[in-house]
């Protein structure tokens, strides 16, 4: 296996202990899980590039890359709907279930059919934006904790005020989704119409 699918595989572990943290009740249990999904999320970066500069590029990596950023995201929004705090709504959360099973599902339909369908640009920039609010929303709950109590007065700063920064990343994370997930299905939908 090579480096970039060894990344992809150590992303679907972290997303594991990213949620025992998460549900463990410790004092620090946000603040050491923002940490993890930090790491998990970077090796979202890192495996891409590397597969890219390195030609290393396979069937695996175009098939669970995608899905290893699924389960982590899945993980992480069901986590914070779950959170005391309740800033994420929960039809954000099936939106983001929904567009995955969607997706998946072609994938699967597709390599039935004998191709793999890799992810495209929408759809990374949809991840972006989901890793971004997902990583806004952990902080902001490990701002509450000992370990990152330092960042608390960030919160209220004019760039990542929570009164205008949760509603816009929100509504971006909603619409990329939402959007991402009808262009994908639009673009592959001879996969499953064939048989109308």
């Amino acid at each position: 296996m090579n480096l970039p699918n060894q990344l992809t595989v150590a992303r679907l572990g972290l997303t594991i202990v990213f949620v025992v943290l998460a549900y463990s009740g410790l004092p620090w249990a946000f603040s050491a899980a923002a940490i993890i999904f930090g790491i998990a999320s970077f090796t979202d970066y890192l495996d891409g590039r590397i597969a890219r500069e390195r030609n290393l590029i396979t069937a695996f990596g175009k098939l669970m890359d995608p899905l290893a950023d699924k389960v982590l995201m899945a993980a992480a929004f069901v986590v914070l709907m779950d959170d005391r705090c309740g800033t994420l709504p929960g039809w954000l959360v099936i939106a983001i279930l929904a567009r995955e099973f969607l997706v998946t599902g072609l994938r699967l339909v597709a390599s039935a059919q004998g191709s793999v369908l890799s992810a495209d640009r929408l759809g990374k920039q949809k991840t972006v934006w989901q890793m971004i609010t997902a990583s806004y929303l952990l902080l902001l709950r490990a701002s509450a904790e000992a370990p990152f109590a330092w960042s608390a007065p960030l919160f209220k700063a004019p760039l990542l005020d929570t009164r205008w920064a949760v509603p816009i990343l929100l509504a971006i994370t909603g619409v990329t989704t939402i959007w991402s997930g009808f262009a994908y299905f639009w673009k592959n939908r001879s996969l499953v119409m064939r048989d109308c």
